[in-house]
């Protein structure tokens, strides 16, 4: 099996590599992404591209599966930009993959598609993929969706698979998390240190989590079943504002919603920090996911706990972890992790080597 994987040297992407070369079924990986890591894991071929804007019909070619991970979160300020390898970026994969013949075609999807819904009770797949308003985020994971759905009405042969994953986590891509979501003036050490006084929360604030490597394992099992359309990824466990005080060792601070959105805002508009209000409204809006779909269909499980996910994260902040890839190589004196899967696998991942 050949599989194609863009965003190949992000957070999920890294661990979607690892966790396919260990796989015997896999026989070669196409690992596409703005800057090749020196890098060469078992089974992988980089090819530098740009999925906006760069030929793409090459590097499909041949292809028995696409893993579609590129995506950009920042500029926030540059909404074109993300638009442009967002929409437009998935826009030409997939139509790249409908010319060459693709069968599979695996997207990352987010909790993000979904509407506003409760924080009490989960929601399967069936509930309304129609985003929340205020969320750039969420707007183009929606309109990514409904291209999906077009093309998958229009093209029976094509088999799509959109894994609609909660927040994705580990150690290794604390450094790559803190450059997309933190101040630069914010010693993320800090945040691995319990050394977070203070910590404002909501009524609302609900929030599933997934380790990376679990994610993995999801597209791995997507990709040798048949399963089709919408399937949400998130661990066992819900993190609400006590589980995310005790894991800062901060008191929570209740602050009015509208408060607090207004505050991200200013800041975000007077560029303090890098997170635009939107995803205050995304946190506050999307629903619990219930990832029985996954369980059944997949045969998928989380090994770790949400509790257990962020404490790897945190633990990453406070080492300034990272990786030997463009998106997640850590600052100087931060530590460079290997960059092959920490879950247990069926044949050991072979060592990265330069």
């Amino acid at each position: 099996m050949r599989v194609v994987v863009t965003g190949a040297s992000g957070n999920v992407g890294t661990s979607v590599v690892c966790r396919l070369a260990a796989n015997p079924e896999v026989h070669s990986i196409v690992g596409v992404c703005r800057r090749p890591p020196a890098v060469i894991p078992s089974k992988v071929t980089w090819h530098a591209a740009d999925v906006g804007v760069d030929p793409l019909a090459p590097v499909v070619a041949g292809a028995d599966a696409v893993i579609h991970l590129a995506w950009q979160i920042q500029p926030s300020h540059d909404e074109a930009q993300l638009a442009r390898t967002n929409v437009v970026g998935t826009r030409r994969v997939v139509d790249a993959v409908v010319a060459a013949g693709v069968p599979t075609l695996l997207y990352a999807s987010s909790i993000g598609t979904y509407a506003p819904g409760p924080k009490d009770r989960p929601v399967d797949e069936a509930w309304p993929a129609t985003g929340v308003p205020g969320s750039l985020y969420s707007a183009h994971k929606v309109a990514v969706e409904r291209l999906l759905d077009s093309v998958a009405a229009g093209v029976p042969g094509l088999r799509i698979v959109k894994l609609r994953k909660a927040l994705v986590f580990k150690a290794g891509a604390a450094t790559g998390i803190a450059r997309l979501f933190l101040p630069r003036w914010l010693p993320t050490s800090a945040l691995g240190r319990r050394g977070v006084p203070l910590l404002p929360v909501f009524d609302r604030l609900a929030l599933q989590v997934v380790h990376t490597d679990d994610a993995a394992l999801a597209y791995e099992r997507a990709l040798l079943t048949e399963v089709s359309g919408a399937v949400n990824i998130a661990a066992d466990g819900v993190l609400r504002a006590p589980d995310l005080a005790d894991a800062l060792a901060a008191r929570p601070v209740p602050v009015p919603f509208p408060a607090l959105r207004a505050a991200v805002a200013l800041s975000w508009r007077a560029r303090v920090q890098p997170v635009a209000a939107g995803w205050v409204d995304l946190a506050a809006g999307v629903p619990l996911m219930d990832t029985g779909r996954a369980r059944r269909e997949l045969g998928w499980e989380a090994a770790r706990h949400a509790r257990a996910t962020l404490d790897d994260l945190l633990g990453g902040f406070a080492r300034r972890s990272g990786l030997p890839t463009a998106p997640l190589h850590p600052p100087p004196g931060g530590e460079l992790l290997p960059l092959e899967p920490t879950v247990a696998l069926t044949d050991p991942v072979q060592p990265w080597v330069k």
